[in-house]
């Protein structure tokens, strides 16, 4: 594990450090923050109670909570509170040299929550809406994305943390829209 750890340390470097420019320190650390993308749920909800119905917009809606959910309670207390890796901007090793952008945060790294429940969204929305909207998938993966990305610019997972998490909650979101599709 010595190999993955000089790899993902590497990259958070460059990704915190190298890529540094005021327009990803001025933007980056928003889009990390839940109640930024608040008008996007909205129109999610609003969305599929628009196309869908009533009825089927709810279980929409429980769908994507119930996603969420199961994202965030796989990440932050299985995966986390087992494999207990520090975050960079708490490893003593590294701290110093961590341009934090925002708090660095009390738990631990491994997966990044904010990557697992975002992924799962993307996926279980994507997937459930991409009959009504062409195109959803990639761009709801694109905003995961890029929510991911922003973890490791402010300093608060490394690379391997947001990709973990990533992979976590596109599962997640997957077999939710499977039972989803299964019975609705």
């Amino acid at each position: 594990m010595t190999w993955w750890q000089t790899i993902d340390t590497t990259l958070f470097y460059w990704i915190n450090s190298s890529l540094s420019n005021p327009v990803f320190d001025t933007l980056l650390p928003w889009c990390r923050e839940k109640w930024f993308w608040a008008p996007l749920y909205l129109f999610l909800v609003a969305f599929a109670w628009h196309n869908y119905g009533t009825k089927k917009g709810w279980i929409f809606v429980v769908g994507l909570v119930l996603t969420v959910a199961l994202a965030d309670f796989t990440s932050s207390s299985l995966i986390k509170k087992n494999v207990r890796r520090l975050r960079p901007c708490n490893d003593p090793a590294l701290q110093d040299q961590v341009r934090m952008r925002t708090t660095c945060g009390s738990g631990y790294s491994f997966t990044s929550s904010h990557a697992a429940n975002h992924f799962a969204v993307a996926v279980y929305a994507g997937a459930v809406l991409t009959g009504a909207v062409p195109g959803i998938r990639l761009l709801l993966l694109v905003w995961a994305s890029l929510i991911a990305f922003s973890q490791v610019y402010v300093g608060v997972h490394y690379p391997g943390d947001v990709l973990g998490g990533a992979l976590v909650g596109a599962f997640l979101g997957w077999w939710t829209f499977a039972v989803f599709k299964r019975f609705f």
